[in-house]
């Protein structure tokens, strides 16, 4: 039987923290919707070609690869709390950089650095997770708050991206790249003045070894997927250097066991409770970060032109990823209620099903504007569910000392899902794209194949993680029963101090 509580739990003194918590995810929400609408504005700032913006992108997430597993593991020794306010600082100098610069490079590092943001949310999670771990019903607490944090990111987005249409029309773009820089910097002092650092916090000596030895992989990794959507899968060298960072794995896998405080303790992906939950968050990240730029083409793409997609313009497409973000919103404050009723694990399944389900329905169902609606809410239910839930089911499933690790590998496999996947659809969706339809030669859609692949392959790898969620413990998630399967945390050496950064 589960131990899920079934009265209901409340956050109760926990308001407060959320509450601040909150905020910081409003911002964050802000940073990834605002800047959408105004990218073109900023090229023409810069002085670069529209196609150059990809490097924006593509910077961003070569760094939340590199930055979350060491924040994580930085936040597990000397404080989460810190390494949250430590990385708001510098997201918020990396900001207030942008609107002061028309150097491309220079605002390419600053973009680039801006991207520490990425690791807010994993923290947070930790920082709850560390106030509710010896509370009856912590598993469903951490669940519900992070729900709440969840949909405050997703509000902040629909806020953002409205917003930024709105003022890169009235002001100049100096002034409203301005205003988010402003917000990260209350941040700042919302987090200083107003967060409570957690009791446990061992200290230890931070693995460069490691950390090197991950950087080289993953920079190699993303770099070569990178190539690979740049020149396409006929590309050799391409393809060695996206094989050689899956090689460097191996090293620093085999020297991460034999260290007695590890960067990353691999360990953790050989628990039967934490290694499902690393799988489903890679499986998600295909969906939730590789599918939503073809799902926009596609939205965009003239059906009078090539003979598929709806033809929107800019603010109908815009309501399209609103009605998705609202759904996620939902399915945010929507999980820890279904969580209680059945267990976690359940749950989860159900969501991986929803999002499996959602785009699995636009294969038969693409022709009207209404049934993709229909369609991204249903995937949008279960997405705002598991953007929620995997760092929640993390923290329930570690150890109490790497939480913030657990967290944060979550958070690191899905954007590692993420990046395959925005590889692989960009090369489907330029499979035979010129030729879409005879004396289309000049055409810049997507083959209506390769948008069919991305769904196909968005909904397989859903209901492929929720299959392999079906052989993790029935009680996994719920409070502490997770962590006697979990991997026992590295007893520190006789060196190990506790220190401050």
């Amino acid at each position: 039987m589960s131990e899920a509580p079934t009265g209901k739990v409340r956050l109760g003194a926990l308001a407060g923290v959320v509450g601040l918590l909150a905020f910081v995810e409003f911002t964050s929400g802000v940073l990834q919707g605002y800047y959408t609408p105004m990218l073109t504005d900023i090229a023409r700032h810069l002085g670069i070609h529209d196609a150059d913006v990809n490097w924006l992108e593509g910077s961003q997430l070569m760094l939340s690869a590199l930055v979350v597993p060491v924040f994580a593991k930085l936040g597990d020794m000397f404080g989460h709390k810190r390494m949250l306010l430590w990385s708001t600082a510098l997201t918020a100098i990396a900001s207030l950089a942008l609107p002061f610069t028309d150097s491309f490079p220079v605002f390419l590092i600053a973009w680039t650095l801006q991207g520490f943001y990425v690791v807010w949310l994993p923290l947070e999670i930790a920082i709850i997770w560390s106030r509710t771990r010896n509370r009856e019903g912590g598993s469903i607490l951490t669940a519900r708050a992070a729900g709440i944090l969840v949909a405050f990111l997703e509000v902040g987005a629909i806020a953002g991206a409205l917003l930024g249409g709105q003022l890169v029309d009235t002001l100049p773009l100096w002034m409203v790249l301005l205003v988010p820089a402003l917000l990260v910097a209350a941040c700042f002092f919302v987090i200083a003045f107003g967060v409570r650092e957690a009791d446990l916090h061992p200290g230890g000596r931070l693995d460069l070894v490691g950390l090197s030895l991950i950087s080289l992989a993953l920079i190699a990794f993303t770099g070569g997927l990178s190539l690979l959507r740049l020149n396409g899968p006929a590309d050799p060298l391409a393809w060695g250097v996206t094989v050689l960072g899956i090689a460097l794995i191996a090293p620093f896998a085999l020297y991460e066991l034999r260290h007695p405080d590890p960067l990353i303790d691999v360990r953790m992906f050989r628990s039967s409770s934490l290694a499902p939950i690393f799988l489903t968050a890679g499986l998600f990240g295909v969906s939730v970060l590789g599918a939503q730029a073809p799902l926009s083409t596609f939205a965009r793409t003239d059906p009078e032109a090539v003979g598929y997609g709806l033809g929107t313009r800019g603010f109908t497409t815009s309501l399209l990823i609103g009605f998705y973000l609202i759904a996620m919103i939902a399915g945010a404050l929507l999980y820890p209620k279904i969580a209680r009723r059945l267990t976690p694990r359940g749950a989860l399944i159900c969501a991986a099903v929803l999002v499996g389900i959602g785009y699995l329905l636009f294969v038969p169902f693409h022709d009207g504007y209404v049934q993709v609606v229909a369609n991204m809410m249903i995937a949008g239910l279960g997405s705002g569910a598991l953007v929620a839930a995997l760092p929640a089911a993390a923290a329930a499933a570690a150890p109490a000392t790497q939480t913030g690790m657990a967290t944060g590998l979550t958070n690191s496999t899905k954007t590692v899902g993420g990046a395959i996947a925005s590889a692989v659809f960009g090369i489907a969706l330029m499979q035979g794209a010129a030729g879409a339809l005879e004396g289309a030669a000049e055409s810049t859609a997507g083959s209506f194949a390769g948008y069919l692949t991305v769904w196909i392959v968005c909904g397989a790898t859903a209901l492929l993680s929720a299959v392999l969620l079906c052989f993790v413990p029935r009680d996994a998630f719920t409070d502490r029963r997770a962590a006697a399967e979990a991997v026992p945390a590295p007893a520190p050496g006789s060196e190990v101090e506790e220190r401050g950064l």
